[in-house]
This record gives structure tokens, sequence and C-alpha cells, in this order.
């Protein structure tokens, strides 16, 4: 991968694990919802997209603005943190639902639970990703994690449609679970990197006016 300091990389190579992962089964939701589930059709399947997107657009202003309440403390790294790993661990977990899924409202909880642990993720991802940044490399930076997201996700969407077809729904959404574990495994590795102040390199001054814009 391009040189890039260890924290922005391990948090691009996690995305890439956890977002690819979902790309498995998110162009092929619907087919399943209407395979699977009693009364599925394409008005269950929208209506569990908009749980989703609702769900998580409302609580990720709060959630935001509370761990920005926090930036002057001096363990308020740990907040962005923990809120981090511990969304990103749920929300890895949500696809199991899907496992012992028969009835419509059991899609939707599944979509508020994932809505819910993503609206913990974005906000402390973003202020970690923008503090830890090179210097002058910005455009890079994000140019390269919207990059690496986009192959990962394409990859994985013509992949899960070819596993969903010979072998079945039910690998595909073990197999989400066990990369996002695997991709909140990486995000703990650089527990230490993110709490160091020194890790920092005097960045968190120069990206502190961009956390609440990318939020």
């Amino acid at each position: 991968m391009i040189n890039i300091n260890k924290v922005i990389r391990t948090l691009i190579l996690s995305d890439i694990l956890i977002y690819s992962s979902w790309g498995l089964i998110a162009p092929i939701i619907a087919v399943f919802i209407n395979d699977s589930i009693r009364g599925g059709d394409v008005e269950v399947a929208g209506t569990a997209a908009g749980v989703y997107w609702i769900t998580k657009s409302i609580l990720q202003v709060p959630i935001g603005k509370y761990l920005d309440r926090n930036r002057g403390k001096i363990d308020a790294e740990k907040y962005d943190f923990w809120f981090l790993v511990i969304g990103t661990f749920v929300a890895s977990l949500t696809p199991l639902i899907l496992l012992i899924s028969s009835e419509p409202w059991h899609i939707y909880v599944s979509d508020f639970v994932y809505g819910a642990a993503m609206a913990m993720v974005i906000p402390p991802w973003g202020a970690i990703f923008v503090r830890h940044m090179d210097k002058g490399r910005e455009a890079e930076t994000y140019a390269l994690e919207s990059s690496a997201l986009g192959l990962g996700v394409g990859a994985t969407g013509i992949v899960g449609g070819f596993i969903a077809k010979f072998i079945g729904f039910t690998p595909l959404f073990i197999g989400v679970s066990v990369f996002g574990i695997l991709g909140t495994a990486l995000i703990i590795t650089i527990k230490k990197n993110i709490l160091s102040r020194e890790d920092d390199g005097g960045r968190t001054k120069h990206y502190a006016r961009h956390i609440k814009r990318y939020i």
C-alpha cells in the first residue's frame, strides 16, 4: 500500500475487510428477503433500507456532538476508540440475525441495530482519520480510502452473487460477520497509536477544524 502512517493504513485495511464483506450481500439482500422472509417483497426491502438509513442519520449527530464535548479531556481519545470498536463489533454481528429471520420485523430489527451501530462508528472513525492524516496528503489519503473501498465492494459484489446462487445465503452472512470481527480486531491493534498523543505527531490541532465537517 502507498507509504502512509500506521493508523491510516490500518483504518483503511479494516474498512476494506468490513465494507467489502457487506458488499457480498448488499446487492442481493432483496433477493434473500423475497425468497426467505414470509411476505417479503420489494416493499419490505425498501422499508428495511429506510430503517437503517434513518436510524443511522438520526443517531450519529448527537453521538458526534457527545464525542466532541469530550475532546478537551485527557482521555478524550478513549471515547473515540471505544465507540469505534464497540460499534464495529456490534455491526459485525447483525448479519447473524438474518440467519434466524423469517418475518419482516426481524429484518427491520437487524437494520435498526446495524444503523445504531454504524452511528457509533462513523463519527469517531472520521475524527481519528483526520487527526492522523499526514499533513499535505489529505486529498491523496481520502482518494486512497475511497478507491480501496470501491474496488473491494465491487469485487465482493460479483463474488457474493455466485456464492448465493450455488451455495446459499448462510455462508455469506457468516462470512460478513467473520470479516467484520477481523476488521474490529485490526482496529484494536492500533489502540496504543490512537491513544498516544506522541503518535499524533502534532496533527490534532491542524485537523481539529475538519472533524465536524467530516462527521
